[in-house]
């Protein structure tokens, strides 16, 4: 059936994270009736303790040629960022050896240029929402520092600065080591062991969770409705449209459907006969509250290449996240990584060395072997069905960018 955007109908979205919420948002905006369905509670899933930074202008993908030569080190090593568990799983096997093969030059320009743009459009988008909706976020916009542990790192990081200023990027810099001290003072202990840092003005930093409370909030009071709690466990089609999606409570109908499940998109997808490479890459973080005495904590957001982990300041908290693990569904807070990213605050901002209450989280990032996330109609896919993940560590970066392309989408004709 053919809408147009002056009556578009009933929209269903399968995700209840900020991929979805945010989705949901736009499609409301744009006047569609919409349901959301879930098995958790808004933001439960990846966006409820990730990274807190809006990497509007860092968006390497992690499937780059560097890869290749840090691989021994990452498998191997006993306080690696990158744990994989071998299991017996096709799908865990062919994510891993499309990951291996996107892992060169060509395709990792090829994805950057377009991350870039889509996190641009995410950037002004999502200033529209907070405008819009006045988020009480812990919203702020002071930068963002990573950090190089030797020259080798710190010159490829050069090149990928040379690289995203020719596609158009935020303005970037190379920093000394002192002058990344210079830029936060609290990296004053740990400065003299990096040999520099790119310094992106621009970039910001939220609280993901707080942004999906606050707009299942709103959404509810504008007359969307949530299915939380409902498993979803396949789909009703007829022809080459579905009509509705079965869960553990029921069927639900609309006329048009968008996949925003998270990690749960691949098997769903497969429901439907469609190859959605999809893997969770399982992370962890904790939160600190910071000291009131200034210095003690950052104020810009570092993020540490070495480690891969990443700092983001809260209001009065402090997230630190961090670590890739390909374990499947492994959902288990482990003491040893809670204990690792401990150790790497302490490391880095001594001042934080006797932290006590961690706020320990984990989470699965739906990640694509290229870094690339699957937006909008697939080839095969039924014809009113969109899909709206894979986002990885981006997902909160490239949320509102995402939902207004599933909008643009969804508003033109079949």
């Amino acid at each position: 059936m053919n809408r147009s955007p002056q009556s578009p109908g009933h929209a269903l979205v399968v995700g209840a994270g900020i991929i979805g919420l945010t989705t949901a948002w736009r499609l409301q905006r744009d006047g569609w009736r919409v349901t959301v369905v879930d098995r958790q509670h808004p933001g439960a899933g990846a966006s409820g303790g990730n990274g807190a930074q809006l990497s509007y202008s860092y968006v390497q993908p992690l499937a780059d040629p560097s890869i290749w030569r840090q691989l021994p080190k990452l498998l191997l090593a006993a306080d690696s960022p990158l744990k994989f568990r071998l299991q017996a799983d096709p799908h865990q096997w062919a994510w891993g050896l499309r990951f291996l093969a996107a892992c060169r030059g060509s395709v990792s320009r090829d994805t950057t240029a377009r991350l870039l743009a889509l996190a641009a459009a995410s950037r002004l988008a999502f200033d529209d929402l907070r405008e819009a909706e006045q988020l009480d976020c812990d919203f702020s916009s002071t930068g963002k520092l990573v950090l190089y542990p030797d020259a080798a790192s710190f010159d490829a990081a050069r090149r990928q600065l040379d690289l995203q200023r020719a596609l158009g990027g935020q303005p970037q810099t190379a920093l000394t080591p002192a002058q990344c001290q210079d830029v936060e003072p609290a990296l004053a202990h740990y400065a003299p062991r990096i040999a520099g840092g790119i310094h992106t003005p621009s970039e910001c930093a939220a609280d993901c969770l707080k942004v999906c409370l606050a707009l299942h909030q709103r959404l509810a009071d504008r007359g969307v409705r949530f299915e939380l709690d409902r498993t979803v466990k396949g789909w009703v089609r007829e022809a080459d449209r579905i009509i509705a999606v079965r869960t553990d409570a029921g069927d639900l109908q609309a006329d048009q459907f968008v996949l925003a499940a998270g990690t749960a998109s691949a098997g769903l997808g497969r429901a439907l006969g469609l190859d959605v490479p999809v893997y969770p890459l399982k992370g962890y973080s904790i939160t600190l509250p910071v000291p009131e005495a200034p210095g003690q904590a950052p104020q810009v957001s570092v993020t540490d290449i070495a480690r891969k982990v990443v700092f983001a300041r809260l209001g009065a908290r402090l997230r630190v996240a961090g670590i890739a693990e390909l374990v499947g569904d492994d959902m288990r807070v482990l003491p040893e990584r809670i204990a690792s990213l401990a150790a790497t605050t302490g490391d880095v901002f001594p001042q934080l060395a006797q932290a006590s209450d961690l706020g320990a989280w984990s989470g699965l990032r739906p990640a694509t072997p290229t870094g690339w996330p699957l937006i909008g109609r697939a080839a095969g896919a039924p014809a009113n069905l969109l899909l709206n993940t894979g986002h990885g560590a981006l997902g909160f970066t490239l949320a509102m960018g995402s939902a207004e392309r599933v909008a643009q989408a969804l508003n033109s004709p079949d």
